[in-house]
């Protein structure tokens, strides 16, 4: 049975049911559901949702607490409970028990922040992203299986469908839908939104409302367009997610660039056929680098090129062939909508020291590039906080850049918490659930 939520959120009506070669509108009103963080004293009930964001490289788990303040207004959100574990499910592909495991874990969570009496109204839902996309079918299915049977065991209400893969945008639209609600963005006196950038391992995300009508005619094809009705106008963004151009596929891409036989921006799990005695290596990397690196389930041999060509510039040209012909750049997007980057955007500008760890930042895309020039120059002398910092760092400038089209004078904000929630679409993934829509 599932709670009892009336009203409840009618802010994902925005999200409207987008198909990839077609597009239909539904209506939205957020007036009064921006988000608060604290109780008000007429308050007459609490709920709360559970949902599981199961990315490539870690699993993490949003306890959300709603607050139904008065029965002629809607719920408020009020909380947001976090905890992420490494690796991701897909790591677990050979022995899918494991990935059972990890969710039953982070289950506790749940039991410790969800009061017992709410346990069988509260629903849990986790979707997974492009670490499970990336998988052949059978075995992406084998880990979903083993998620099920412990949701199954859980005391929590198990609504249908309450395990699934994602697809990359749906990703895009609800990170969108969170951050905008959680900014006070959408709102009936102003269309001043802000766009976002989604760095996963897997995957990248891009998605704003452009300002100029070409932006939207100059898409490359339909499903890179979302429309939907708000306060009587219509909202078209520009939304994409590429498959295998996310942090981890792109260092295993430019990885590949020297001899390791791999399909730039491949769209499945490279065999481990062949690869024992392969060693990957880039100029990325420090000269007298050789380690292991594991990622989805696999371990490469990888190291720098002992007597060869290191440092930025030789870094750019292998990173610019898994962005060159790949990434899409949207027309005059430097004339657009202030950006929140998050993820590993934000993960890599706290490594590199841009940005405070807590607080994030604003920083321009040259931010990015000097950095990047800095570590991958001196990496051999000076050694980065992870060998593969200068290759990631190149890879997010050459993105910004070369791939997405923003000037290197644009300001990006850095953020890892919307008002204390974290950055991501697993609150839109929440409010969607609950409205049953299908997002294409």
């Amino acid at each position: 049975m599932k709670p009892t939520v009336p009203l409840l959120l009618l802010v994902l009506l925005a999200v409207a049911r987008l198909n990839q070669a077609q597009v239909k509108t539904s209506f939205l009103d957020l007036s009064g559901i921006l988000p608060s963080l604290s109780r008000p004293a007429n308050q007459t009930r609490i709920f709360y949702a559970v949902m599981f964001d199961a990315g490539s490289t870690g699993t993490r788990i949003h306890v959300y607490t709603f607050i139904q303040s008065d029965t002629e207004k809607l719920p408020v959100l009020d909380n947001e409970m976090f905890h992420s574990v490494k690796p991701g499910l897909s790591a677990y592909v050979d022995s899918p028990q494991m990935a059972g495991q990890t969710v039953r874990i982070l289950l506790k969570v749940a039991r410790k922040t969800v009061p017992r009496l709410d346990w069988k109204r509260t629903p849990l839902v986790l979707r997974a992203t492009a670490g499970l996309r990336l998988l052949p079918a059978e075995k992406a299915q084998a880990l979903l299986e083993q998620v099920q049977h412990v949701f199954a065991d859980s005391p929590f209400l198990v609504p249908d469908n309450s395990v699934s893969i994602m697809n990359g945008t749906s990703e895009g639209i609800l990170a969108w839908i969170s951050v905008n609600f959680l900014t006070g963005h959408l709102n009936v006196q102003t269309k001043k939104t802000v766009g976002i950038l989604d760095l996963g391992g897997g995957s990248t995300q891009i998605t704003f409302l452009p300002k100029l009508r070409k932006t939207i005619e100059s898409a490359p094809v339909a499903d890179y367009v979302a429309r939907f009705d708000i306060f009587n106008s219509t909202f078209e963004l520009y939304s994409h997610s590429y498959l295998g151009n996310g942090l981890m596929m792109a260092r295993l891409a430019t990885l590949g660039g020297e001899g390791a036989m791999l399909e730039v921006n491949s769209t499945a799990m490279p065999s481990a056929v062949g690869l024992e005695g392969l060693v990957y290596n880039s100029s990325c990397l420090p000269n007298k680098f050789r380690d292991e690196w594991s990622f989805g389930g696999r371990t490469y041999q990888v190291s720098g090129n002992p007597d060869g060509d290191a440092g930025y510039k030789h870094c750019y040209q292998e990173v610019l062939k898994v962005v060159n012909g790949v990434i899409h750049q949207p027309y005059k997007l430097q004339d657009g909508s202030v950006f929140y980057a998050f993820s590993y955007y934000f993960d890599r500008a706290v490594d590199a020291g841009l940005i405070d760890n807590v607080q994030g930042g604003m920083l321009q895309v040259r931010d990015f590039k000097k950095r990047a020039k800095e570590v991958c120059n001196k990496m051999t002398k000076h050694p980065p906080v992870s060998p593969f910092l200068c290759m990631d760092m190149t890879y997010i400038t050459c993105l910004l850049k070369d791939g997405f089209g923003f000037k290197e004078s644009t300001m990006l904000q850095l953020t890892k918490k919307v008002k204390n929630v974290e950055a991501s679409w697993a609150l839109g993934a929440t409010l969607d659930h609950f409205h049953n829509l299908r997002i294409h």
